[in-house]
């Protein structure tokens, strides 16, 4: 059996697709369906069971004698603009740190998503050091943290554990991310919906590193199956693009539409990443080679996606 945590949202899913598509179906979706919309999130899946995140974690020792093959933790409060402190460490830190030891005690890998928010505004750089870790939001600071405390196992350790730092992730399925979707989704509705994407006014000059989905599976998997490997490593292209080439792309593949510049939020000046690129030295040397995809090739497939089904994943034919 393979346990996915967040398993109903936007990444989790994917994870699950990935993993359906190479043959495992012997799968626990954990996830909080508190927001129902995420269940469509699940129609294209193939698994053998649901829990809810809190029956799961105060049943632990139930699954102590199971067969557990690994833990893909995507679980997590994602939404950056949370200022919450005792929810979001609660939540995102020490329900990770119950998962980590449940693991490390079953000998069973976990693989678990980070964030490259740990890096605040990069100003060192964006490679998988300390020094150059600058949370600047809760959020950001719980991801941290754990890092931070997964640090102190991994030489000891007896079994895998990988951190992701995902950075900008874009992709099918993020559709009840609502405020905290990828731009991509937010410039396709706008389009849709008035024909205009609305633009931060300076965002020819905020480069960040978009990532599809699709590649963020295939690092998973890749470390799944090379389960000597452990670290923690960025998750991106290594390429950072502007906000206006997202939009431009979009209005290209739709044939209409224009750019609005609207005003910078107050409120998340000082707080916003207005540049960030994956360092990916460390991910090439544990043995991935594989090459990410383009913003232009990964906004395509995802127009795909938006176009046919909503933005959701679909079972095709013979599936």
């Amino acid at each position: 059996m393979i346990i996915v945590t967040g398993g109903a949202g936007f990444i989790g899913s994917n994870i699950i697709k990935g993993l359906n598509e190479r043959g495992y179906e012997d799968i626990l979706i954990v996830d909080d369906l508190k927001d129902g919309n995420k269940s469509r999130n699940m129609n294209a899946l193939k698994f053998s069971d649901f829990i809810d995140k809190n029956d799961f974690i105060n049943s632990l020792e139930y699954f102590r004698n199971s067969d557990i093959d690994a833990f893909f933790h995507q679980g997590a409060c994602t939404d950056t603009m949370e200022n919450d402190g005792r929810y979001m460490l609660k939540n995102n830190y020490e329900y990770s740190k119950d998962l980590l030891h449940f693991a490390m005690e079953g000998k069973i890998p976990f693989i678990y998503a980070s964030s490259a928010s740990v890096y605040g505004q990069g100003e060192k750089g964006f490679e998988e050091k300390r020094e150059n870790e600058n949370p600047l939001n809760v959020y950001a600071f719980s991801k941290f943290l754990f890092d931070q405390y997964v640090r102190k196992y991994l030489k000891e350790a007896k079994s895998q554990i990988v951190g992701l730092r995902y950075f900008n992730v874009y992709g099918q399925q993020e559709n009840h991310k609502k405020r905290m979707s990828s731009p991509v989704l937010k410039f396709y509705n706008q389009l849709k919906e008035n024909k205009k994407a609305k633009v931060f006014e300076g965002s020819e000059d905020f480069l960040r590193d978009f990532v599809y989905v699709d590649d963020v599976v295939d690092v998973n998997l890749f470390f799944y199956k090379n389960s000597e490997k452990n670290g923690i490593f960025n998750c991106g292209t290594g390429q950072p693009k502007s906000f206006i080439k997202v939009a431009k792309k979009l209005i290209d593949l739709l044939s209409y539409g224009e750019i609005e510049n609207i005003p910078f939020p107050e409120k998340l000046k000082g707080k916003y990443q207005d540049f960030t690129k994956a360092e990916l030295t460390k991910l090439r040397n544990a043995g991935y080679k594989k090459e990410f995809k383009t913003l232009e090739k990964g906004i395509e497939l995802y127009f795909n996606y938006l176009e046919k089904n909503e933005g959701f994943l679909y079972l095709k034919e013979n599936q």
